[in-house]
Formats: structure tokens, sequence, C-alpha cells
């Protein structure tokens, strides 16, 4: 297909940039697989050599946003308090969505009047929210730390419900959800288990490593 917004890169990468074009402008469930082979330049048969299904498009996309986050990080976090660790590795998740605003609105939407889809999405973050944990260096493993992840994909969700209609290149609003869900977090069935919940006389006092977060006025530290 010769077009200027043809996307470019490997068959993979063409395909994952169709497909999250097209989630763009209408629902996953009306995405046929021809559509996209032919948005991607590939044949049907190099589609289907890459991915199964329009499902697996999505969580390869997932995959690559984790890379991007886990590749991201700032080795100065690791002195801060646990919370803190999670507020930034969150926060570069949501900025990395960034290009892909409209297709998380429909995705959102789809599953929000579709069951079996949001069962399936949930299974995805679910297993990105375990890799989430372990870049923040919050154990992720054994039956607690699948409790974990479920509460954070639950928690990461109604997140990004501010943010996308957040129109400040700062992100505030979305800032002091994050930090909201947070602090919440700490009660909901152990989320973080007292991880998060440091008494603020064993806390360090330093500068934050994100200033603009001082916009989202509540910080609270449970003792």
């Amino acid at each position: 297909m010769a077009s200027e917004t043809a996307p470019t890169g490997s068959a993979r990468e063409r395909i994952i940039a169709a497909f999250m074009a097209l989630l763009a402008e209408k629902p996953i469930e009306r995405i046929e697989l021809t559509e996209i082979a032919k948005r991607a330049d590939v044949s049907l048969a190099d589609l289907r050599g890459e991915f199964g299904t329009t499902l697996a498009i999505l969580a390869a996309h997932m995959k690559d946003v984790d890379r991007a986050v886990l590749r991201g990080g700032d080795g100065d976090m690791a002195q801060e308090p646990p919370r803190e660790r999670l507020f930034d590795v969150l926060m570069r998740r949501l900025e990395t969505h960034g290009p892909h605003r409209e297709a998380v609105r429909s995705l959102l939407r789809s599953a929000a009047r579709n069951p079996p889809l949001a069962i399936a999405l949930n299974g995805l973050a679910v297993q990105s929210q375990q890799w989430m944990l372990a870049a923040a260096n919050i154990s992720a493993s054994g039956p607690k730390g699948m409790v974990r992840a479920q509460g954070l994909a639950l928690l990461y969700a109604s997140v990004l419900r501010t943010w996308l209609d957040d129109d400040d290149p700062g992100l505030a609003r979305t800032m002091a959800a994050l930090d909201g869900a947070l602090a919440r977090g700490q009660s909901w069935a152990g989320l973080l288990d007292g991880l998060v919940a440091i008494p603020a006389r064993l806390c360090p006092t330093r500068p934050r490593p994100r200033p603009r977060r001082d916009d989202a006025d509540k910080e609270t530290v449970a003792a």
C-alpha cells in the first residue's frame, strides 16, 4: 500500500502500528485482519506468520510499552520509598501511552460493553503490572504478588480514565489521580502490604524526583 502515512519498520512493527491506528478509529471487535494487513502493507500470510489474533497484536504492543518503561528507569529512584518508585514507574508508563490516547479510549469503551474482552484485557494488564512492580523493586512473586498485580491493574485502569481527558502537558490532573489512587491502594486488601506505609520519620528529607508532582497537593503517608 503506497501511502504517506503508511507504517514503516519491520513487518512486526508495521502490523502493530497499523493495528493501533485502526483501534483509534474503530472498536477492536470491528477491526478485520484484512484491514490490518492492507494498512501495514503485508500479506495475510505474513500477518499470520507474526500474529494469530488482534488480541495477540495488542499483547505485543503492551509488551513494547513494558520494555520502554523498563528501559527508562532512573537509578536515582533506588533510594526513594516504594510508593515514590511506583509513582515514577506508572507515570513513565502513562507518558509512553501518549501517541495512542485515542486507541486506549477506544479499547476502554469496548471493554466496558464486552465482558469477555474485559477479562482478556485484565489478564494482559496484570501481566504488565507484574513488570511494573518489578521495575519499582516491589515483589510480584507468588500469590501475594498476583494480588498486588491485580490490584495495581485496577488502580491503573482508574487513572487511565483521568489521563484520557487530561490536556495539560504536565499531566497535573493525572499525577494527582495517581497519587490519590496509590494512597487509597494502601488499604486495598494489602495491595502493597505496608511497603508504601512508611512512617514519615523514617523517610529521608529530600527533593521529589518529579518536582511537578507538587501540583498534586495530597501526600498521605500512613504510619
